[in-house]
């Protein structure tokens, strides 16, 4: 998998909810994590909502969109779970 980002956005996101890219990027090696379409905020492309565990044992939220035929994956937003994800994280499981 190959990831990539917007600079800006990846320190917005440091910065207000200290994840960073690199580690919600580790959240896609989670074979628990759970994915849900998100055709609510994008008319532009189609974004998605991954669920899961980075590899810091962070229950994260990523919202990513698919480029170039899938081959990467761009991370828009990433931020620690809401306790309502932790609970629709752990139903799952």
């Amino acid at each position: 998998m190959r990831f990539a980002w917007d600079e800006a956005k990846a320190a917005e996101s440091l910065s207000k909810h200290r994840v960073s890219f690199e580690e919600a990027a580790t959240v896609f090696a989670d074979e628990n994590a759970r994915l849900k379409h998100d055709p609510d905020h994008s008319l532009k492309e189609e974004r998605f909502i991954l669920l899961g565990f980075s590899a810091k044992a962070r229950l994260l939220m990523v919202c990513h969109a698919y480029r170039e035929n899938d081959e990467v994956i761009r991370i828009i937003s990433a931020r620690k779970a809401t306790p309502t994800e932790r609970k629709q994280y752990g139903s799952y499981l």
